[in-house]
């Protein structure tokens, strides 16, 4: 991420959680001019994502907050600390949650996507991230694939063609929508088109399309389907997939899994800061 990126996300998070009157607890009960130190701990074991921008929060509420941080990507166990922050006692907690939810949720991302790069050691193919991510948030949540050991789909609509059943359905054939989104973008975009059975994926692999996704295929279907292809284009399989299945879907040859799940559902990995002496 980008620091304009990361200043966003930030200034997104604290103007929400301040609004125009701040923390009025800490101003009501924590004496003016009061310094603390605090630890920022790993719950869980997971990899841990965000910090830089942890660190961005603290520097955006308060300049004068000291905060150092362990490297994005390490796995942690529960118990290590990540980070420490020194300053304004005020200044820390105003901080505090904002700071916790984006690191939280990119670790959380992070430690999911690691889990399923995991999973598919050996067979050759990626996992790789989907547009289903939280709104405001696919920044940080594709950098926290990253982070994982993952590798980013399309960032949005604007990067990548992807041809899907409503795009067919609307241009009336599957040919002529491939022909029209390659003149439109040229040869430098990719193109990829979505096949939901062998039919329509022979269809494909007589187009210049440079991915062809395969939505929903049994395991039988995904291995006809890579000897299909036969290497002509880059295979893509998507739908359905879990930890449990995805060294099953990978060991069927396809170049790549995406999975929606690593950005949408992953759990928020449990980050803390406490205070110390």
């Amino acid at each position: 991420m980008t620091r304009e990126e990361m200043e966003r996300l930030a200034r997104l998070a604290l103007d929400e959680d301040l609004g125009r009157a701040g923390d009025i607890t800490s101003k009501a009960v924590i004496e003016d001019g009061s310094v603390s130190h605090a630890h920022l701990v790993v719950r869980e074991e997971g990899v841990v994502c965000g910090l830089e921008l942890a660190g961005v929060v603290f520097e955006m509420v308060d300049g004068d907050l000291h905060f150092e941080r362990a490297h994005d990507g390490g796995m942690h166990s529960a118990g290590d600390v990540v980070g420490r922050v020194q300053g304004s006692t005020r200044s820390i907690l105003a901080a505090e949650r904002s700071a916790l939810n984006l690191a939280g949720r990119a670790s959380g991302v992070a430690t999911a996507t690691a889990a399923f790069v995991s999973a598919v050691a050996g067979t050759g193919a990626v996992i790789t991230d989907t547009r289903k991510t939280m709104p405001g948030l696919r920044v940080l949540d594709k950098y926290a694939v990253r982070v994982g050991g993952g590798v980013n789909h399309r960032m949005g609509l604007y990067d990548a063609v992807m041809i899907k059943d409503n795009h067919i359905a609307a241009a009336g054939d599957l040919a002529a929508a491939v022909a029209a989104a390659r003149d439109a973008t040229g040869p430098e975009v990719q193109l990829v088109v979505e096949v939901e059975d062998l039919d329509q994926l022979k269809k494909v692999l007589r187009t210049d399309a440079d991915r062809v996704l395969l939505d929903n295929m049994s395991l039988s279907q995904l291995r006809e389907a890579v000897a299909l292809c036969g290497g002509a284009m880059t295979t893509e399989a998507s739908g359905g997939v879990s930890i449990d299945n995805v060294r099953e879907i990978a060991e069927t040859g396809v170049d790549v899994i995406s999975v929606g799940w690593i950005t949408h559902s992953a759990p928020q990995l449990d980050l803390a800061l406490d205070f110390v002496s």
